[in-house]
């Protein structure tokens, strides 16, 4: 068995404690859905008028949203990612929807949303150009907080293509001022931290923490298993960077839901429904609301699993034994309405055995009691259980757990 991680004595360890971006939003981790992953940068309206970006896709979602239940469970954001502009600012320097495939314009689009109890999140990149070779921010970064502010956006996803890293720890807080100053709140996502790792360059997180309520740190999720898994084991080698910077306002965001894409089989998808809210990453799906299979929709709509996602307390879980054979990850949540200890925890078999027995550890955690385990994913009470429980977890699949103190 070759260790990845071995994290001993976590709750009881020292947490750094870090002040959050100051505008009171996210202060759980945002969840909704987010175009990159399932739409990319489709512009063929024509050809795909579907599934092109444009006004129809993004109302599209939302009606599902509200209409699937998903809006009541939390997911309320709808985000729209690169490509959606024209390709040049108007004569006054602002940035302009593309007219073909958003005719009614971003105002109106806000106001679809908000009419729905939902909130529209728009993209811009902090260099010359987007990723997408649309036009960046970096000469317009006031003028296009407040064009953002007026238009009635909720949240902005800032990346940092065609910039220079180097120059992003003033230019990313140069854009926070902005966006405070604009009279509008904004949920402020940032891409800083990964153009630095992809550069090598040193990573303030206590300045990003302070400036951003989200923050991109590692590769963009694609549609398969190998995708994911390589996410979760860069999560679990670097934690110690990132689990100290978590807390209300504040996230690492460890990228899209594709739950309910093409890549990953159900096992699959609930072992990153799991973990992503052990992290307490932000929930962000991308995936065609239209075309999307029940078991999926049961995974996305689980409420015990959202809860643990949203929990009050903001703490991030993190791996307490990883290995290539086995994962056991845990995340302290805020008390029981009785005032119990509680606990969240993710039993997690990356493969290649088709079916391992997983113990996670109570003591490890900081119960002094006999614990009840409830199966997250059955919504069952499994029992009272003194010092340990075993789970049975298949190949890709996880044991996803809440563990309450017993008095």
């Amino acid at each position: 068995m070759k260790p990845l991680v071995v994290v001993v004595g976590l709750f009881c360890c020292l947490f750094i404690v870090v002040r959050g971006l100051d505008n009171g939003l996210a202060l759980t981790p945002p969840m909704g859905w987010l175009a990159w992953e399932r739409f990319r940068c489709e512009i063929d309206c024509t050809t795909y008028p579907d599934d092109c970006i444009s006004e129809k896709l993004f109302t599209d979602m939302a009606d599902r949203l509200v209409a699937d239940g998903y809006r009541d469970l939390g997911y309320k954001l709808v985000n729209i990612d690169d490509c959606w502009t024209s390709k040049e600012r108007a004569t006054d320097g602002t940035l302009v929807a593309d007219p073909d495939r958003f005719p009614h314009g971003i105002p109106w689009l806000a106001q679809y949303m908000h009419d729905r109890g939902l909130l529209l999140g728009i993209y811009g990149d902090y260099g010359n150009y987007t990723c997408g070779g649309y036009p960046g921010s970096i000469d317009y970064l006031e003028l296009d907080a407040n064009t953002f502010a007026s238009w009635g956006v909720d949240m902005l996803k800032l990346d940092g293509c065609y910039a220079d890293p180097a120059t992003m720890d003033d230019g990313y807080t140069e854009m926070e001022h902005y966006l405070n100053e604009s009279g509008r709140p904004m949920i402020y996502s940032c891409s800083w931290p990964d153009y630095q790792r992809l550069a090598e360059l040193p990573i303030n997180w206590e300045l990003i923490a302070e400036t951003c309520n989200l923050w991109r740190m590692y590769n963009d999720i694609q549609d398969s298993w190998a995708s994911v898994l390589d996410i979760i084991h860069w999560v679990a080698q670097n934690q110690e960077s990132l689990y100290p910077w978590a807390k209300p306002g504040a996230w690492n965001d460890m990228d899209m839901l594709i739950i309910g894409d093409f890549g990953l089989s159900l096992p699959e998808q609930r072992t990153q429904m799991a973990l992503w809210s052990i992290w307490a990453s932000p929930m962000l799906m991308s995936n065609d609301l239209r075309d999307i299979s029940a078991d999926s929709v049961t995974i996305l709509q689980n409420s015990e699993i959202i809860a643990v996602s949203q929990d009050a307390l903001g703490q991030q879980g993190v791996c307490l034994h990883c290995s290539e054979e086995e994962q056991v990850w845990a995340r302290q949540l805020d008390v029981s309405s009785t005032g119990a200890k509680r606990a969240a925890a993710a039993l997690f078999n990356p493969g290649p055995l088709l079916s391992t027995k997983i113990s996670i550890s109570f003591y490890e955690l900081g119960f002094t009691t006999t614990v009840l385990v409830r199966d997250l994913y059955s919504h069952k009470d499994l029992g009272v259980f003194t010092g340990q429980y075993t789970a049975t977890v298949g190949a890709h699949d996880t044991a996803m757990l809440l563990l309450t103190a017993t008095s």
